[in-house]
């Protein structure tokens, strides 16, 4: 057999095997964790409509945040700072919808994230600082802030239109939260999948010198990656302040490592250069059944983290697995 015919020999059933697993994780991982859990918990109701429904509720911020981290990891940065962004996001809405009204609080809950994430960028393009120290020294920085502006007291939401749009109201039998859900993926997928902006993502994080070289101003690409970061963490802190119906300084500090395991679990590639909007749901809608389920299962609260943290590691491993060249 000749060098080039070898060369270009189907590859093996085994390897086609591990290389659609590798892609497909987390679409094989959500059915698996779905069908052990409808037959471990066949009587306590978890296929039922209203436990989907309340899944779905609480997955909402993660699933929100997960879009925005999907674009920053596709371009090669990290951002890990959402967390704090989502309460001092929260907290800031709820003071202003107190003392001003609907609008003006909604604006500058969302303008929270979006400075922050411009900070983020300008720092890490303009000073050269690596986005994961950037990210991180914002981290301690936002979250100090929401500890200070309310001096660790929690502010309550009473603005019942806000409430309504952004986790307590519903639209027949389907929630609020549900609603941003889909419009938040379908906005995602198809900027990430079917726009310029999308494709010069993609580029940057794939190999920023080659983009570059062709036209891609990668700078402003990383810029604006961080800060739709930052803006959905503001929007999921929104989603927490109208479903909780007040916001506190707690809020997200226990999110960001379950956004990541979401975004890399559906397919994201860690290092920039791949990402996936759709997958990035389906790693948040893993989470929350994750959740649910162990906790239907009653779990203590160890346990559920022993659980967790094995099939998390379990579904990493496989979706960072590169397929092998031939």
């Amino acid at each position: 057999m000749s060098a080039t015919h070898a060369a270009v020999a189907p590859r093996s059933v085994g390897e086609r095997v591990r290389t659609l697993l590798g892609r497909d994780v987390v679409y094989v991982a959500f059915l698996a964790i779905l069908v052990s859990f409808a037959v471990i918990l066949r009587d306590t109701g978890f296929l039922s409509f209203s436990n989907f429904s309340n899944i779905l509720r609480q997955t909402a911020p993660i699933t929100v945040m997960a879009v925005g981290l999907t674009f920053t990891l596709s371009a090669g940065e990290i951002d890990l700072s959402i967390g704090s962004v989502v309460a001092l996001s929260a907290l800031t809405a709820a003071i202003v919808l107190r003392d001003v009204g609907l609008v003006p609080g909604v604006v500058c809950g969302l303008g929270v994230g979006l400075a922050v994430g411009a900070v983020n960028g300008l720092l890490t393009v303009i000073v050269r600082i690596p986005s994961f120290l950037v990210t991180l020294g914002m981290l301690g920085l936002v979250a100090g802030i929401a500890r200070t502006v309310t001096d660790l007291q929690s502010v309550p939401v009473r603005n019942a239109a806000f409430t309504a749009s952004f986790g307590s109201g519903s639209l027949g039998p389907v929630s609020s939260l549900a609603i941003w859900t889909v419009v938040v993926v379908l906005v995602g997928h198809l900027a990430l999948r079917n726009t310029r902006f999308g494709r010069h993502v993609l580029a940057t994080g794939g190999d920023r010198a080659a983009a570059g070289y062709v036209g891609v101003r990668t700078a402003r690409v990383r810029v604006a990656a961080l800060m739709i970061s930052s803006v959905c963490a503001a929007l999921a802190g929104l989603l927490y302040a109208g479903r909780l119906q007040g916001a506190r300084y707690t809020l997200g500090e226990q999110d960001l490592l379950t956004v990541i395991a979401a975004v890399v679990i559906g397919g994201t590639r860690l290092f920039g250069g791949r990402g996936t909007v759709i997958g990035a749901l389906f790693g948040s809608l893993i989470m929350g059944m994750l959740n649910n389920g162990l906790i239907l299962m009653g779990l203590e609260v160890s346990d559920q983290m022993i659980a967790r943290g094995a099939i998390i590691i379990l579904a990493v491993a496989l979706s960072l697995r590169e397929p092998r060249q031939v």
